[in-house]
């Protein structure tokens, strides 16, 4: 399966302040999703922002803040996007726009993200986690989240490989604007 910039959004899964710091690989995992993030808006692609409890787990990064423009977070208690009623219809919203294939990143990744990912599987999405993109606190259960995401269904991806697959070709504005991001 190929994505396009015509069946795919984002999903960027509570990257927050008090969660970010207690993940294993969490700063690198904030910097790809700022890259994918800046890649994205570079294709015009659509994306939904989440938060966990932010009273508890603080506001969105602000290196990701900054990246989001005008962009408002969801919030939500659920674990799974989907188990909140007002995220799951702005997912039905863009599966009516023709949005099937998703980027998923974020953290925690066995948690939030994976129960997310297979929602979605369940909703006639066709998830790709965005593995440099996502963190747990433990590498162990990062491992045991993807593997468990690809028996569930869910493509594994990186951050240039989504952007450069959605480019199509090269030598387009698109595609140096990319290639100036990942490098």
């Amino acid at each position: 399966m190929r994505i396009s910039k015509e069946n795919t959004a984002a999903l960027f899964i509570d990257m927050q302040e008090r969660l970010i710091p207690a993940m294993d690989g969490g700063a690198e995992a904030v910097q790809r999703s700022v890259v994918l993030l800046e890649g994205l808006k570079v294709m015009d692609i659509p994306m939904v922002f989440l938060r966990q409890y932010p009273k508890g787990l603080g506001d969105t990064v602000p290196e990701l803040k900054a990246a989001m423009g005008d962009h408002v977070p969801y919030d939500k208690l659920a674990y799974s996007a989907m188990g909140d009623e007002t995220i799951r219809a702005e997912f039905m919203r863009l599966k009516e726009q023709g949005i099937r294939n998703i980027l998923v990143c974020g953290v925690e990744s066995h948690v939030c993200v994976l129960q997310t990912c297979i929602d979605l599987v369940a909703e006639g999405f066709a998830p790709l986690l965005v593995a440099d993109a996502a963190a747990s606190r433990n590498p162990y259960d990062k491992q045991i989240a993807l593997r468990r995401a690809q028996q569930e269904h869910v493509l594994l991806t990186t951050v240039e490989s989504a952007l450069f697959e959605l480019c199509v070709v090269a030598g387009t504005d698109e595609f140096k604007a990319i290639s100036k991001l990942v490098r």
